[in-house]
């Protein structure tokens, strides 16, 4: 089953380039593309593609907003999977995005790989960060360490689930987490699944935030 994408970026060379690389991959489509933060919106409502790639700095409206728009509000496209893509990895862009219900933070130059694997892993309900950002950026969220917080986070969740969030929060893929642990992949899913409901977390981008906000990072 291929993927649908929609390539929000206000410069064009940029689409091309990405719309070259994702088209050489068997089992992606792109679908459409949008130059302004108000195209992205009105691209993704209408055609309702599997990911939407967003740049952050658009006109007339930026990436984080646009994210914000298709999350909330009666025209949200909920099941649109949402991956920043740009050029700036400042921490308040990232940190902007998760918020805003991103589901994965890509730097531009990481690579036609990293692109790739970052559509992939949204489209199917998982979640990728540059591991140039990933855990500078969530270090950043944790703040000094307090025993409160991680005494009302292991409250929260099981012994194990907390072994699984951590893992998440250091930008482990499922596959690694179930070989660490020595679970089957089926299990690592079946505890993210609670995770996510214990945390009224969105996705696992959100379990990682929470978990270096509530000092539970090993």
């Amino acid at each position: 089953m291929s993927v649908s994408v929609v390539i929000a970026d206000d410069q064009a060379m940029v689409r091309t380039g990405f719309r070259l690389i994702l088209e050489a991959q068997d089992g992606i489509t792109v679908t459409g593309e949008a130059a302004t933060g108000t195209e992205a919106v009105e691209a993704v409502q209408r055609l309702r593609p599997d990911v939407c790639l967003m740049d952050i700095r658009m006109p007339e409206l930026d990436g984080l907003e646009a994210t914000k728009r298709l999350r909330q509000g009666p025209d949200a496209a909920h099941d649109t999977k949402i991956v920043i893509v740009t050029t700036f990895d400042l921490d308040e862009y990232v940190y902007g995005a998760l918020r805003a219900g991103a589901n994965g933070f890509v730097v531009k130059n990481s690579g036609p790989r990293l692109l790739i694997e970052a559509v992939h892993a949204a489209a199917e309900g998982d979640s990728l960060i540059s591991p140039s950002v990933t855990v500078r950026l969530l270090e950043r969220l944790s703040g000094p360490p307090r025993a409160e917080a991680a005494a009302a986070a292991a409250r929260r969740l099981t012994g194990q689930e907390l072994k699984v969030t951590s893992l998440v929060a250091r930008g482990h893929t499922n596959n690694e987490i179930a070989e660490r642990l020595a679970l089957a992949v089926s299990t690592v899913k079946s505890h993210l699944g609670r995770i996510q409901e214990k945390l009224a977390a969105r996705n696992r981008v959100e379990i990682a935030a929470w978990a270096w906000e509530h000092g539970v990072v090993s």
